[in-house]
């Protein structure tokens, strides 16, 4: 007998996700002798998941079934009734829709044993479906093994607010009465992760992926993280947030209670005002005055840790009563930041967000390293029968581009499915445009040779002093721009073009071959023709 065997209980939770329920706990089981049990817990679902539960519990007795007879309402009840029941000396979470890759349990648990620490953790990935698409969560992290003798050592702990990537001991969360929020109370990590760092445990981290956390976006019931239209979400996570940095706060430390309100600057404050332009008016000015509210309580201190864009994004919300500038702010958030025109400046030359927002200044651009600016690059894809055309335009940016000598942009088309699909690359060599103080590019794109699919467009702008900054192309719309091209092609006959705009205001092309897709499209044209006539 190995003697790690039997040491862990997976503690797997749903409600009404029977399609997915069976794949996580076989995966739970198929860790091996390391996992003692796996406890099903079923949030009163009426879909049939509990009987998938019972079959998996006669296949193998490890399966222990757990049927709620009243809906919680949220993620934190089903797994305090896991830490109950639990009889293996250490616990981890399993979500129903997600998976735990080969090997994940055996590599937490030994590093907890070997280094004696309560809590061991290591990477999640973020796995976007159907694409299979994979974002490491936190990685910086995890990039390899390490032993924490205090959260406080490491403030960036907190950062990482799961609690699924993570193995602890069953006895530490007892003593120290660690638990989530019972009934419905979204972003419960934060909460849990928290009280668990308040602790003061020694960590163990390891840089094996050790979580599969897979992202639905088109599922019929969205998960509680994705569903963000409502500005309650919001409230939520905001609530979440400022328990959080109080649990930290009360346990005597301020640097892990600061690391959590720079998570919510870092991460929350700029995904959703990146998603603000897509919200009505109603939701718009509610999430405005309560952002507001809600950043009021953080000090000089709070904002500094933050990045640039998560800072700036505060500042311009804090200096305006109402929304404003919604389309510049969703750029500035978005991952690589841009900071379009108008660039406006004080009268000693000091950068700031607008002529009636002087108080937010932007002096950090003067100094900033060119890999790190917040460059903007418009770009206009042109679909066409006789060649297609991209075209860019490099904006100046309080002088910086100037100094750098702009030189190229490299272009590259990458597939968003992945797979065995090749990136397209052009380089399109920069030339001086004094009409609108910036430079512009253009280059073919062959896009008879591209594959049916998605494809996002990222440029790296080369430098002459030998510096060059990634980034994404912004979108320009308006008339005859963003429109639906049917062109001709030698590899699929006809080929359906359309640019668009993602959320965060980027350039992407989706291409769909085939004379069917193209006659639907002409169909659609002739009918609005005929309307107007």
């Amino acid at each position: 007998m190995h003697p790690h065997d039997a040491q862990v209980s997976v503690i797997v939770i749903g409600y009404d996700d029977a399609a997915h329920v069976t794949d996580a706990v076989r995966s739970a089981l198929a860790q091996g002798g390391v996992v003692r049990e796996v406890i099903a817990v079923d949030d009163c679902s009426t879909d049939g998941s509990p009987e998938l539960l019972d079959a998996l519990a006669a296949e193998d007795p490890r399966v222990k079934v757990v049927r709620r007879t009243v809906n919680s309402g949220g993620c934190g009840s089903p797994r305090n009734d896991g830490i109950d029941l639990a009889a293996a000396p250490y616990v981890m979470f399993l979500d129903s829709d997600d998976v735990l890759p080969p090997g994940a349990v055996e590599a937490l648990l030994m590093a907890a044993v070997a280094h004696g620490t309560p809590v061991a953790a290591g990477l999640c990935v973020r796995r976007e479906l159907p694409s299979g698409r994979e974002v490491p969560w936190q990685p910086e992290l995890y990039e390899r093994p390490a032993l924490i003798s205090r959260p406080s050592r490491r403030p960036r702990l907190a950062y990482d607010t799961l609690c699924v990537n993570k193995l602890y001991r069953t006895d530490f969360l007892r003593e120290h009465g660690i638990r989530f929020p019972d009934g419905r109370f979204p972003y419960e990590d934060f909460v849990f992760s928290a009280r668990m760092l308040a602790a003061g445990p020694s960590i163990a981290l390891v840089p094996e992926t050790v979580y599969i956390w897979h992202v639905r976006r088109s599922a019929r019931r969205l998960s509680i993280s994705l569903d963000r239209a409502d500005v309650d979400n919001w409230k939520a996570r905001m609530e979440a947030t400022r328990q959080a940095y109080e649990i930290l706060l009360r346990a005597g430390d301020k640097r892990l209670a600061r690391a959590a309100r720079t998570t919510f600057l870092d991460r929350g404050l700029r995904m959703y005002t990146r998603e603000l332009p897509l919200r009505d008016a109603g939701y718009q000015n509610e999430w405005w005055t309560l952002t507001r509210a809600f950043l009021s309580d953080f000090d000089d201190a709070d904002l500094a840790q933050a990045s640039v864009s998560g800072r700036v994004v505060a500042q311009v919300v804090l200096a305006s009563e109402a929304p404003r500038d919604l389309d510049r702010l969703k750029e500035l958030a978005a991952r690589p930041a841009q900071l379009a025109p108008p660039y406006a400046s004080t009268a000693d030359g000091t950068p700031v967000w607008s002529a009636d927002l002087p108080q937010v200044q932007l002096e950090h651009l003067l100094h900033r390293p060119v890999p790190r600016l917040p460059v903007a690059i418009d770009a206009e894809l042109h679909p066409a029968a006789r060649g297609s055309r991209l075209r860019l335009h490099l904006h100046e940016l309080y002088g910086r581009m100037e100094n750098a000598r702009p030189a190229r942009i490299d272009v590259e088309f990458t597939p968003r499915e992945g797979g065995a699909r090749t990136s397209h690359t052009y380089t399109a060599p920069l030339r001086r445009d004094a009409a609108s103080d910036g430079w512009r590019a253009e280059t073919a794109v062959d896009l008879s040779a591209f594959a049916a699919g998605t494809w996002d467009v990222t440029l790296t702008l080369r430098c002459d002093d030998g510096t060059s900054r990634e980034t994404t192309a912004h979108a320009l719309t308006g008339p005859g721009l963003l429109t639906r091209r049917a062109v001709p092609s030698l590899k699929h006959g006809v080929l359906l073009v359309q640019p668009y705009a993602t959320h965060s205001g980027a350039l992407a092309v989706r291409l769909a071959p085939g004379v069917r897709g193209a006659t639907s499209v002409l169909g659609r044209r002739l009918r609005r023709l005929a309307r107007r006539t």
